[in-house]
């Protein structure tokens, strides 16, 4: 008899284990490490699959997608960082040029000028992410200050006020914890898939 209530309790016992077990390791755990993926990289919990106006998949929000001919982007568009792989998603890299290297210091100086060029200010006002590229090649975030530059060309460019194509900019630009946790960016892919859903010019789209 003794050794049968002593059974009964250990089988108890083992049962509530189970049920608790299930409970933290089996909801709990797996809802709060769902819920801060949600916060911290929702492209990789959900996909990175951006969709065009009429609902259609259109890019991936984690790679850059621009309209580039001979090396120069589409002026109808907001721009990318440069890349070393001409933007082509079937690759990825840098250019691997050290900082002491005169072929980097060459194409940085180009591409201030062409940008200065190409949004009429001066060299001295281009940002920093907007003469280098990313490791990558392919990564489509840009500065808050590079984008505001680019705000006037395309918003002449879509026949657009400079107000409206600034909106769809502070849209498409991190905040919260993904911003706390890194540098607030704009996301051009996504913003030109904005872009072109608002714009009244005709278009192929970016």
């Amino acid at each position: 008899m003794n050794s049968l209530i002593g059974y009964l309790r250990q089988a108890g016992t083992a049962i509530r284990f189970l049920f608790l077990a299930t409970l933290i390791l089996g909801i709990a755990y797996p809802a709060a490490v769902f819920g801060a993926g949600q916060l911290i990289a929702p492209y990789q919990s959900n996909g990175s699959i951006l969709k065009d106006g009429s609902g259609a998949p259109a890019a991936s929000a984690l790679i850059s997608q621009v309209k580039a001919d001979a090396g120069t982007q589409d002026p109808a568009w907001f721009h990318a960082r440069p890349s070393a792989v001409g933007w082509d998603p079937a690759s990825s890299s840098a250019s691997n040029l050290g900082p002491n290297e005169p072929r980097l210091t060459d194409s940085v100086n180009a591409n201030r000028t062409a940008v200065a060029a190409a949004e009429g200010v001066q060299p001295a006002d281009v940002p920093a992410d907007a003469v280098t590229a990313s490791g990558s090649g392919l990564d489509p975030g840009i500065s808050p200050a590079y984008a505001r530059l680019q705000v006037p060309r395309v918003a002449a460019a879509h026949q657009m006020s400079a107000e409206a194509v600034q909106a769809l900019v502070d849209k498409n630009t991190s905040s919260g914890l993904e911003a706390f946790l890194g540098q607030p960016t704009v996301n051009v892919t996504a913003l030109n898939l904005d872009l072109a859903s608002a714009s009244p010019r005709p278009s192929q789209g970016p």
